[in-house]
């Protein structure tokens, strides 16, 4: 039983127009144990990974024939497989964009190819522990909507109301990128008297309360974008 589970490799689509990068990133994935196809032009791709079983696609945004966004929000529309974005372009709009398709993570080229497959198998976890039931995303935390109350390693977590309601969003969806706005949308929907920045002082004070009751730190800060909840 082992040794069959050890020949199941996931499969990766890499899609991707620089020839060079993708060699470099084909070569990365194979030495970590991991299948891998590659396609350098937009056109083709929906039918492919709709039709190929993969269990990644690391998706260009600017590619001949389609772009990579417009292949993400097509994909999303029949197809939850893990997504990462990479993309040469800075500015933030492109990056919510992509994210707010439905994007699991992104890349701003240039980039280490360690980095990019530490970020695929940081997905490719969550994505497989998706059939989990919601809010199992770390046995660490555990949340209590009803009596609003959030615990680590079973210690009470001392959150003020705003706390709570920021933290419950971003562990709801662990792995997801949220810009601030976001945020604000899913914490506080009703709250007029939250701004985007405020978001910044939050996240830093349920930082606190988390590392000094367990020494952990499970949220992370995508520069330009926002956070993230990633338990792993």
């Amino acid at each position: 039983m082992p040794e069959e589970e050890e020949k199941i490799a996931p499969r990766v689509l890499v899609v991707e127009d620089e020839t060079a990068l993708a060699e470099i990133m084909r070569d990365y994935f194979i030495d970590a144990d991991m299948a891998v196809d590659h396609l350098d032009h937009g056109t083709p791709a929906v039918e492919a990974i709709l039709c190929g079983s993969y269990d990644l696609i690391v998706l260009d945004l600017m590619l001949p024939g389609k772009d990579g966004l417009e292949i993400c929000r097509e994909v999303r529309q029949s197809s939850d497989v893990a997504i990462i974005m990479v993309t040469a372009k800075v500015e933030e709009i492109d990056r919510l964009i992509g994210l707010e398709l439905g994007a699991d993570d992104y890349l701003c080229k240039p980039f280490s190819p360690r980095e990019l497959i530490a970020r695929a198998r940081t997905v490719l976890r969550r994505s497989r522990g998706a059939s989990t039931e919601a809010g199992s995303s770390s046995s660490r935390l555990s949340i209590d909507t009803t009596g609003w109350i959030a615990r680590l390693d079973g210690k009470l977590l001392n959150l003020t109301r705003r706390e709570f309601q920021l933290l419950e969003a971003l562990y709801r969806r662990p792995g997801r990128v949220f810009s601030r706005s976001q945020l604000l949308d899913l914490a506080f929907p009703q709250d007029s008297e939250i701004f985007d920045r405020t978001i910044d002082s939050h996240i830093k004070n349920i930082r606190h309360k988390i590392k000094s009751t367990g020494d952990w730190d499970p949220i992370r800060s995508v520069y330009g974008v926002g956070y993230s909840f990633d338990p792993e």
